[in-house]
């Protein structure tokens, strides 16, 4: 499969890095594209299509159509995370991310190439998922502009802490515990499956300290036009925890940490 060639106008260092982080996972396309896209189609026909009936609907909308948004939302996240943070781990383990750290490349611009790489992973996965859930319920795409910034700025806050997760990992058990023991469980807990309406109050205050919840709900918003919680809120809070995890991640590189020995 051919991957999109990237600007010429764009300085080479820059061009060279993101041209290689999206032709990294294109070559591997049946484990990083096709997989998501399965795994999406089963919980589709298990959750939708088996046990929507009994769900009833959320909002006034249908169960397969309440699940969409949700679905996309988790492969668009799990892939942005994946790409960065296992392109830094490969380097670090293999020992050539000293190539990256003395070629002329500025740290902002080597951040924005992994960031770029793995938002358009995620981007192209959640994408893929969304076509082929319009095959079995159309969302009427309620605010198409917001849904848009919401998929941006989520795309672009998980592959910065994807970068943020392949310099801290020191081994690969290391980067295994951000998917394993945060990502998956705050995206199962964060209303992909259900809306927090139908918890015990108890327990829907606690989601409410659940991040993903916003996500999650915000594209949701952007779909089918009906959240749990306030849309303006999360799109603001996306926003700032995109600009608090660049700097982090700016600040990371500059230092060395974790990558010069």
């Amino acid at each position: 499969m051919s991957f999109p060639e990237v600007p010429s106008l764009l300085p080479v260092p820059f061009r060279t890095l993101l041209y290689r982080e999206v032709h990294r996972f294109f070559i591997v396309i049946n484990q990083t594209l096709l997989a998501p896209v399965i795994s999406a189609l089963l919980y589709l026909f298990i959750f939708g299509f088996s046990l929507g009936d009994r769900f009833g609907s959320f909002h006034g909308y249908n169960y397969l159509l309440f699940l969409v948004p949700g679905l996309v939302m988790m492969g668009l996240v799990n892939n942005s995370f994946q790409n960065p943070s296992s392109s830094l781990m490969i380097s670090k383990f293999e020992g050539n991310i000293v190539d990256i750290l003395m070629a002329p490349i500025g740290h902002g611009e080597i951040i924005l190439g992994y960031m770029l790489g793995g938002m358009f992973r995620g981007l192209l996965v959640g994408t893929c998922i969304l076509v082929v859930s319009c095959l079995f319920a159309i969302p009427p795409f309620s605010h198409p502009f917001y849904l848009v910034a919401v998929a941006l700025l989520s795309s672009g806050l998980f592959s910065l802490l994807g970068i943020v997760a392949g310099i801290w990992a020191e081994k690969f058990d290391d980067l295994a515990m951000f998917p394993t023991f945060i990502i998956t469980p705050l995206t199962y807990l964060g209303g992909v499956f259900y809306s927090i309406s139908i918890l015990p109050p108890l327990w829907r205050t606690v989601s409410l300290l659940n991040p993903l919840l916003y996500m999650i709900n915000a594209l949701r918003f952007g779909f089918l036009g009906v959240s749990d919680v306030n849309p303006g809120w999360s799109l603001a809070a996306l926003a700032i925890l995109d600009a608090a995890l660049f700097g982090i991640c700016l600040t990371m590189l500059r230092t060395g940490y974790r990558l010069r020995k």
